[in-house]
């Protein structure tokens, strides 16, 4: 991977530096770890310097010239040898012949006695501004080190990146965006050294396991080093007298491991030491190594054996009690005798935290006895890592040989889950649950699941019949309480009962302080946060899934994508666009070639996003693919679906038929007994335009909600017109957390006054729709009329925008249920009015970028002439 690597994340200390090597003055000293880019940054500051006409001497301490006198400057300055004084005196003389001077003494740790002398009489004489970088930790001559001690020279201590500059950096160095999780292991790995990130993230880039998935670059194995990374780490590392060895190796095995058992492990004065040489630091009861990085270098290089005697040692001397998943995956790995009870109490553990890879390893291993129960678990992890064939092969025997009713049942029950969200096949989720019910075992169960399904197809009057008592029964355990308040949660959000939404969060185990007990709590979330979005609480949304997605934000597998989608459900839902777009393009960079189902919500949401945005373009796939299918457990989704469409069509310009898919989503909410979700919709037609529509059934359903109540007077005020009265809206979305559509009252506030003839009121209405465009990050066809008012009709500006856009007459005509001539005639009004000649000549006018964007690529042009030419 040959790239070039910027000084990215160091503009303040580049400028700190530079600044002290200018002609008059003094110099500063640049401390930092090895590999933090000292170097670097001293030679992009000393460019600067030559740039503005000094003449830069570069001096290099190191331990090959550190025995000669003056070695540093060998080749720089011509002295031949003699005493101290008289050399240090020539070399003083040589310097002073240059013009401009600006000495730079890297590795200044390094110098030998006269070198380091030098750089003491050339500070103070001020005999050219001086740039010195010092490794901290290393023994420094003391002329070097009273540079600093003694004032005569600034410090900077140059501290590693963070991890938004580690993410900048390689952004910038793999010209692309990094999805956020990839960037943060870097960041753990390297603690932000830019010379080990640099050296790991061009090996893995080269060995094609850093890649780019859905436009963002991810890491996705774990690293295997380079021999220039390994060889690089070994220096640091240096040899390892065999007690160290052990304490090193044991960390680098077991980390964090219990300083009492490492001492009883190894010895106390081997830790001592280890610790000393900077290789492991310890607290008051844990070791762990100084460095990500040496445990790489240290496992690659261990052999088989010792590594398996080692965590077997270390497996003997912890607890279960607490946490029995250390134990069980070093005794998996380890010399040990298995212990299948061992790993099967562990993996039920990992699959509580929703690491699922570990939860399918421990599960795998504990289901080698052939335990029913260790199958069941090794099943149902199999089904959420989405490998649904394998899921039902292992259920589908265990229900033929089960040793009884009960597990009979809990076989197919799992089947209808595997089958109906993993392998997307209902009708064989429907039989396999019949055959769990004719077993006559586990009826709460088998009534579960079959709200849970009932749920997904969208049948809300069955579950709003039976879910409830579900709910409230004293014999439910964990897989009952998840599954009824999953299905009564989705009721619920449809209904627009908040009550029964809250009680169904509650006894899912969804709040501040707690996290429901599986993966399935990720399905419970996302309905917790539609219910909330429907009803107008999407502040709530937040505060019940704020946990879940933290737990989830670190763990490889499903459940951090899960994790994103749901964080960026909740930001969506309270009109944060921009903080939505990055949480859901991760999610889809890792759910998009992957078979799991929760990437359906995540396409909707995206394109959503991305639609509301205003970028067309890249909502285009998102909405293709919504039109080219879905997966039978998301129905319950479809109006969703189709107010995705809708902003969709109107990022691309086309109003009308945008309001034609918000029209139909609340015609099928209505049809579906989902109220709630035809509250919203209705609201959508009236933040796309023509509210007349939408006034009568909002007023039908006014008391549904706070959504309901504030967008009933939002259309009341958008029919009549009243710029007062929709900027009254505007502050009550704002107050409820819906930003886009409070930008969008302000938008339409700005055009009423300015219909009106109130100039000044409709200035101050379009800075207000202009500053929550802003903390949105949405550009809605109302916000960009606000922005960029036009002298057009609202079908000449529609017709203006979708011609600017690349589409044809023809297209135009074909989207808006008119002829050719009347878009012919309407962009030949909106050219007078607008001085617009040439075709093209829209966008520049519209503010937007030239080019075709998804109207006009998605709908090829086929007209002859255009009566605006281009």
């Amino acid at each position: 991977m040959e790239r070039t690597w910027p000084l990215t994340g160091r503009d303040d200390e580049l400028r700190t530096v530079a600044a002290a090597v200018r002609a008059g003055a003094a110099g500063i000293v640049v401390a930092g770890p090895a590999g933090v880019g000292k170097t670097r940054l001293a030679r992009e500051a000393v460019a600067l310097a030559a740039r503005g006409g000094a003449q830069v001497l570069w001096a290099h301490g190191s331990a090959v010239a550190r025995p000669l006198p003056l070695g540093a400057f060998a080749g720089l300055l011509d002295v031949p040898p003699g005493d101290a004084a008289h050399t240090v005196g020539r070399a003083l003389e040589q310097l002073a012949r240059h013009r401009s001077p600006v000495l730079a003494v890297d590795d200044a740790h390094l110098l030998d006695e006269h070198s380091a002398i030098l750089l003491d009489r050339v500070v103070e004489r001020r005999a050219a501004p001086v740039l010195v970088t010092v490794r901290t930790g290393e023994p420094t001559p003391d002329a070097v080190t009273a540079l600093w001690k003694d004032d005569r020279l600034g410090r900077l201590d140059l501290a590693p990146l963070d991890p938004a500059r580690t993410t900048a950096l390689v952004a910038r160095v793999l010209g692309g965006p990094v999805e956020a999780a990839s960037a943060h292991r870097l960041w753990t790995l390297t603690e932000g050294s830019p010379l080990f990130l640099r050296h790991l993230l061009t090996g893995e880039v080269s060995a094609g396991r850093f890649t780019v998935s859905a436009g963002i670059w991810r890491w996705v194995s774990e690293p295997t080093l380079s021999p220039a990374l390994a060889d690089l780490l070994a220096g640091q590392i240096g040899s390892l007298d065999p007690g160290v060895q052990d304490v090193v190796d044991v960390v680098a095995l077991a980390e964090p491991v219990a300083v009492t058992a490492l001492c009883g492990l190894t010895s106390a004065a081997d830790v001592e030491q280890a610790e000393a040489r900077g290789l492991v630091r310890t607290d008051e009861t844990v070791a762990r190594l100084a460095h990500p990085l040496y445990g790489e270098v240290r496992r690659s290089g261990m052999g088989t054996l010792r590594a398996r005697r080692l965590r077997g040692l270390v497996a003997r001397t912890l607890d279960t009690a607490p946490d029995p998943i250390p134990r069980a995956v070093l005794t998996l790995d380890s010399d040990l005798e298995p212990d299948p009870a061992l790993f099967l109490q562990a993996a039920e553990a990992a699959t509580r935290l929703f690491d699922l890879p570990l939860a399918e390893r421990l599960a795998r291993a504990a289901a080698t006895t052939g335990a029913p129960v260790a199958r069941l678990v090794h099943a149902a992890a199999l089904s959420w890592l989405s490998r649904g064939d394998d899921a039902e092969a292992v259920l589908a025997d265990l229900a033929a040989t089960a040793p009884d009713a009960g597990m009979q049942a809990m076989a197919h029950l799992h089947r209808a889950g595997n089958l109906m969200w993993t392998l997307a096949r209902p009708d064989d989720a429907d039989r396999a649950l019949a055959a769990a019910r004719a077993t006559a075992a586990l009826p709460l169960h088998v009534a579960a699941m079959s709200l849970a399904l009932a749920a997904a197809a969208g049948d809300v009057t069955t579950v709003l019949a039976q879910g409830p008592a579900l709910l409230r029964t004293d014999d439910a355990d964990d897989l009952v309480r998840i599954l009824a308040s999953s299905a009564v949660t989705a009721a619920a959000a449809l209904t627009g009962d908040r009550a029964l939404l809250d009680e169904a969060a509650d006894v899912g185990g969804l709040g501040a302080d707690r996290v429901p007990p599986g993966i399935p709590g990720f399905g419970l979330a996302d309905m917790q946060v539609l219910g909330n979005r429907l009803a107008g609480t999407p502040g709530r949304a937040d505060d019940r899934v704020r946990r879940l997605v933290a737990v989830s934000a670190d763990l490889p597998g499903p459940a951090r994508l899960m994790g994103l989608v749901v964080a960026g459900h909740a930001a969506l839902a309270g009109g944060r666009v921009a903080d939505a777009l990055p949480l859901l393009q991760d999610a889809w960079a890792g759910l998009a070639d992957s078979g799991h189902e929760f990437r359906f919500r995540c396409r909707t949401l995206l394109a959503t996003a991305r639609a509301l945005a205003g970028d067309a373009d890249r909502a285009a796939p998102h909405l293709d693919g919504i039109v080219a299918g879905g997966h039978p457990a998301y129905r319950i989704f479809a109006p969703d679906d189709l107010l995705a469409r809708a902003w969709g069509a109107a990022a691309e310009g086309s109003t009308t038929e945008a309001t034609a898919h918000a029209t139909a989503a609340a015609e099928l909410a209505r049809a579906t007994g989902a109220p709630a979700w035809e509250v919203l919709a209705w609201q959508t037609v009236v933040q796309l335009g023509d509210a007349t529509p939408a006034l009568a059934p909002l007023t039908a359903l006014a008391g549904l909600g706070p959504r309901a109540a504030t967008a009933n007077e939002h259309a009341r005020a958008r029919v009549a017109d009243d710029g007062a009265a929709l900027l009254r809206v505007s502050t009550a979305w704002t107050g409820l957390g819906d930003l886009v559509a409070a930008g969008d009252a302000a938008a339409q506030a700005a055009a009423a006054h300015r219909r009106a003839g109130r100039r000044g009121s409709a200035y101050s209405a379009a800075a207000l729709a202009a500053d929550l465009a802003g903390r949105s990050g949405a550009r809605t066809p109302a916000l960009a009329s606000a922005v960029r008012p036009l002298p057009l009709t609202g079908r000449e500006r529609e017709i203006v925008t979708l011609a600017a856009g690349g589409a044809s007459n023809r297209a135009i005509a074909g989207r808006l249920t008119v002829s050719v001539r009347t878009v012919e005639g309407h962009l030949y009004r909106a050219g007078l009015k607008l001085g617009v000649s040439e075709r093209a000549g829209f966008a520049a006018v519209l503010g937007l970028a030239s080019g075709p964007s998804a109207a006009g690529a998605r709908r090829p042009a086929t007209d002859p002439v255009d009566p605006v030419a281009g």
